[in-house]
């Protein structure tokens, strides 16, 4: 990974994991939808293939920092990873961009919710408050991040 990348994937990661901290400060990040500010990141791999691994990172680092149990920062660090993967499988098209990590953390994130932390409650009960959070982050934030970037041109 050139330097540059490098760099800026490391960027990323610290801005995920500086906004899931103000969402957690402010009380977004738990409760019944939770809406992390870092989730409009996911639309970076749009940008750049740096973004891959920082969003994968950021993750990883919030989930840990945030004293999350190993299968939350194991398979949520992954619903991240595949989201990010499948964003820049999308970049041609920012509304089918913002899709894999909806669906991603809508499909995984139910199961550690019910088994990691044993909150009580249906999957399909998660799935759909893990979705609007989700289309509340990736969705809405993330195109109107997208729509400042692409103004900006600044990748």
């Amino acid at each position: 990974m050139k330097s540059k990348n490098l760099t800026l994937s490391a960027t990323i990661a610290a801005l995920y994991v500086i906004l899931t901290g103000i969402a957690k400060l402010v009380g977004l990040d738990s409760g019944v939808i939770q809406v992390r500010f870092s989730e409009a990141l996911c639309i970076l791999p749009c940008f750049t293939p740096a973004a891959v691994s920082g969003l994968f990172i950021g993750c990883l680092l919030s989930n840990i920092l945030s004293g999350g149990v190993i299968w939350d920062v194991v398979f949520g660090s992954l619903a991240t990873l595949l989201g990010a993967v499948g964003t820049r499988y999308f970049k041609k098209n920012r509304f089918l961009a913002v899709l894999p990590p909806i669906l991603a953390n809508t499909i995984i994130i139910p199961f550690v919710l019910s088994y990691a932390y044993g909150i009580p409650g249906s999957i399909p009960y998660f799935m759909l408050t893990v979705g609007i959070g989700e289309v509340i982050s990736c969705g809405i934030l993330g195109l109107c991040l997208f729509s400042a970037l692409k103004k900006v041109n600044i990748f």
